[in-house]
């Protein structure tokens, strides 16, 4: 069986540099707080013995940050969000991959375990929200990576999930989620 891998794209909780729109809203460090609380729940709450969890971190100087738990880590390396997950697929172990974000309040360990089910009888699979972007996206990495994977997308608008879709193989989905980008998302979904 091949080795199953849970991707969280995270940025290291400093303020200033995570969730700037939240932090328009609540203050920097607030949003820092949220962004170290959210990793930390996620390596607690999403580990299991059917995969492993790899944090993607950014910035790579970052890579032995004390802000960050515990667990495994590769650094996300340069580029805009698609060129930092696509590396993050290109260097995880060869089987299934699920890259998820750090804003999904409502992810679960079943959500985590169902994509990688569908990620066995699919080519990918991605998990939506209701702001046009995407929570989770999934490949089995011993199948060729599409070489224009997430290019020329347009990340952080209400296109991000339809520009990805045109260029990663026909997915399955995962249920609609959302994530936090602004205070009044932060009320509506909180932990």
């Amino acid at each position: 069986m091949a080795a199953h891998t849970l991707v969280i794209m995270c940025k290291e909780p400093r303020p200033g540099l995570v969730k700037t729109r939240l932090a328009a809203d609540i203050g920097a460090l607030p949003a820092a707080l949220w962004v170290r609380h959210r990793i930390a729940t996620m390596v607690r709450t999403l580990a299991h013995e059917r995969w492993t969890v790899v944090l993607a971190v950014a910035p790579n100087r970052a890579m032995t940050s004390a802000l960050i738990p515990r667990a495994l880590r590769i650094p996300q390396g340069p580029g805009d969000l698609g060129d930092r997950m696509a590396r993050a697929f290109r260097v995880a172990p060869p089987g299934p991959v699920l890259v998820v974000g750090t804003d999904i309040p409502g992810l679960t360990r079943d959500h985590v375990a169902r994509g990688f089910e569908l990620i066995a009888r699919h080519k990918a699979v991605i998990g939506p929200a209701s702001d046009g972007g995407f929570w989770a996206i999934g490949l089995d990495t011993r199948r060729p990576i599409p070489a224009n994977l997430f290019q020329g997308v347009r990340w952080s608008t209400e296109n991000a999930l339809s520009d990805t879709l045109a260029t990663c193989p026909p997915p399955a989905y995962l249920p609609l989620l959302d994530d936090v980008d602004t205070a009044s998302d932060l009320a509506r979904l909180s932990d």
